[in-house]
């Protein structure tokens, strides 16, 4: 179970990010590196310095383009030492081209933002008919399909995703918590056992550690629930 946790470097820099992984210690092993660091100018040093401290790196970087410049951009990637990647499962022929480009790396879709809600997905134009948990499910099907390794998806949607498409697939879910959080910009959101219950694989989770005053025993919180989960279950 040591690698359930996904730790997520929303920081500003290299050196911020380096700072937390070494607070963290060896007990975290795998690390969300997005869109912020990427503007930072120091993405790919942090890959290295990730894997240098024999670290599993998670690029979060939602790639959403025409599917050939996906392609191209998935190839160049896969180039690097990065375990996990996401795009948008905006079309069969995106996730295609990706998938065929991907090497020894995995690829996961993201279905629905986990900061979304049905109120939202009307407004950007979706069928009210079709249920957030219909679109979810829909997406990571022709995910599979596409023979991507798996999908995000919060922990609401993982049970139903587990029992109509099988155990044989990543399920990555952010909005992981232990406690509530002000001001919280995730709308979908679970506790560490629900979460893992439902059938979620890994456990995304940023400021609930990155921003308390003690990440490192903030992240041993989150560990000692996934371990307890692990043993009762």
């Amino acid at each position: 179970m040591t690698d359930k946790l996904i730790v997520a470097l929303d920081v500003a820099d290299f050196e911020s990010a380096k700072k937390l992984v070494n607070d963290l210690g060896s007990d975290v092993e795998f690390y969300k590196i997005g869109l912020e660091l990427m503007a930072s100018g120091d993405y790919f040093h942090i890959i290295n310095f990730l894997k240098n401290n024999n670290k599993k790196v998670f690029a979060d970087l939602k790639l959403y383009d025409i599917s050939q410049t996906v392609a191209r951009a998935v190839k160049n990637l896969a180039k690097f030492e990065i375990d996990l990647l996401t795009i948008h499962s905006a079309s069969r022929e995106i996730m295609l081209q990706a998938s065929e480009n991907k090497g020894s790396m995995q690829i996961i879709a993201v279905t629905v933002l986990t900061n979304l809600n049905e109120i939202d997905l009307q407004e950007m134009g979706f069928d009210k008919a079709n249920s957030l948990e219909n679109l979810v499910l829909k997406k990571a099907q022709m995910a599979l399909e596409c023979k991507l390794d798996g999908v995000v998806a919060s922990a609401q949607e993982a049970e139903n995703l587990r029992k109509k498409l099988g155990q044989n697939f990543l399920i990555v879910t952010p909005g992981i918590r232990l406690e509530k959080i002000l001001n919280d910009d995730q709308k979908r959101v679970a506790d560490v056992k629900t979460a893992l219950a439902s059938g979620a694989s890994h456990l995304v989770v940023g400021r609930p550690i990155t921003q308390s005053e003690n990440p490192y025993l903030s992240a041993q919180k989150f560990i000692k629930s996934i371990n307890e989960f692990a043993k009762n279950s």
